[in-house]
């Protein structure tokens, strides 16, 4: 829990107690229960990098809890080298996983814990404490480390995977879009079979340091794939979507790929409906000079943008505190042809991918076009699942497969712009 009725989450300073948002502790077991019910799973997104600066008292009277000599971008760094900070989070893992049933963990920002042994010993609790159910374990990780992955975790977000979708889909390159602006096509043939873009080398926007680690022995669903997320959309300084970004056949052209493609797809609140409005960045810190110092901290944030030089339009950038800010954010959730859409694909990915995903691998890929590529993974029991995608304006040619798509209309040669076709090939 935070102070204040609107947030992110990310401020949290009561690390057990359960968002007043959700109810009381009984009315929250119930949501999750009634999930259940209907077949759905529930993840908790968890942060336990940092504590959020508003109501956070703890280094008043345990200033042990925090390492003094690092820090993250936003606050003091966690001091997991005590034995008490490590079960204090520890027990917080499992406190929510066997008293709430949740059905798994996201967590947040891991490359800001500082102490590298403590994510496997975590997993390897939960693991022992919580049998007779699987416990999905998955994480945010911007280093594109996959240490942890040979370490009791499932999954992890991939970040370059996204940039690389939107570099192709809005010509955008500027901030961390620039490693991604040249060879798109290249790097989004890379992200699909191997799940990272970045694997050690030099990155432009980090001043040319190394990004990543090798992504090798591991397979796609290993890897958490999105279009937009929270951070994607909300960090742009006024919070636009795609949807308004960019051409709708071709975002429905991305649509397909992303979810017929083996990585696990995950969807944004308000895409699948094709949502409009932003996705703004909100509080309600109670410090009103806290408040004021996010906000101006914010638009200083945007000034080495040209676009944003100007200090008139940088006062334009939303008041993350402002209470119209929040209710801007609200997604409409009217059933529509992108809702149609989504079913659909759903429906297949359920039907015709799903049970075959165990043990799959990336067979190969190549770039038929500026912004068109074909792509293959092998299912474990000798399948070809292809996926050919033309996110461009102009016709891409390819040797397709001689068989009914699954998605899309059958092809001999040619790929049209604004298309994707996939099919499956049983052995």
């Amino acid at each position: 829990d935070f102070p204040g009725a609107r947030n992110w989450g990310y401020d949290g300073v009561l690390p057990f107690a359960p968002d007043r948002a959700y109810g009381t502790p009984d009315e929250l077991r119930a949501l999750i229960d009634a999930a259940h019910e209907r077949g759905l799973m529930v993840f908790l997104d968890v942060v336990y990098n940092h504590f959020g600066p508003d109501g956070n008292y703890l280094p008043t009277y345990a200033p042990q809890f925090f390492d003094q000599t690092k820090h993250t971008p936003w606050g003091a760094a966690i001091n997991f080298a005590q034995p008490e900070v490590r079960r204090f989070f520890i027990e917080n893992a499992l406190y929510w996983l066997a008293d709430f049933r949740f059905d798994g963990l996201r967590f947040d920002a891991v490359h800001a814990i500082c102490d590298e042994s403590f994510l496997p010993e975590l997993a390897r609790e939960i693991r022992e404490r919580v049998t007779g159910r699987h416990i999905h374990l998955v994480l945010e990780n911007d280093d594109n480390d996959t240490k942890f992955l040979h370490s009791g975790f499932d999954a992890q977000w991939d970040d370059d995977l996204h940039h690389v979708f939107h570099v192709l889909l809005t010509g955008e390159s500027r901030g961390y879009y620039e490693d991604y602006a040249n060879d798109s096509s290249a790097k989004l043939v890379r992200g699909l079979m191997e799940g990272f873009v970045y694997q050690g080398e030099p990155a432009s926007s980090r001043g040319g340091a190394s990004r990543g680690h090798p992504a090798t022995g591991l397979t796609a669903t290993s890897f958490v794939s999105f279009l937009q997320n929270h951070d994607q959309i909300g960090n742009r300084a006024f919070g636009e979507r795609l949807t308004v970004l960019t051409d709708p056949k071709k975002l429905e052209a991305l649509t397909a790929l992303q979810l017929l493609a083996p990585q696990i797809p995950l969807i944004f609140m308000g895409e699948e409906s094709g949502a409009a409005e932003p996705f703004l960045y909100f509080t309600d810190h109670q410090d009103e000079q806290l408040a004021a110092a996010v906000r101006d901290g914010r638009r200083r944030e945007f000034a080495r943008f040209p676009e944003f030089s100007d200090q008139q339009k940088r006062a334009q950038i939303p008041d993350p505190n402002d209470e119209g800010t929040f209710h801007r954010s609200r997604p409409s959730f009217n059933s529509n042809e992108r809702t149609f859409l989504y079913r659909r694909l759903l429906e297949l990915r359920r039907k015709c991918l799903v049970p075959r995903l165990k043990g799959i691998r990336a067979q190969g890929g190549e770039v038929i076009g500026p912004k068109a590529v074909v792509a293959k993974w092998r299912f474990q029991d000798g399948g070809l699942l292809t996926i050919a995608s033309n996110l461009g304006d102009a016709t891409a040619l390819a040797v397709m497969p001689d068989t009914q798509p699954i998605w899309g209309s059958r092809l001999d040669k040619e790929l049209p712009p604004a298309e994707t076709a996939v099919w499956i090939e049983n052995p």
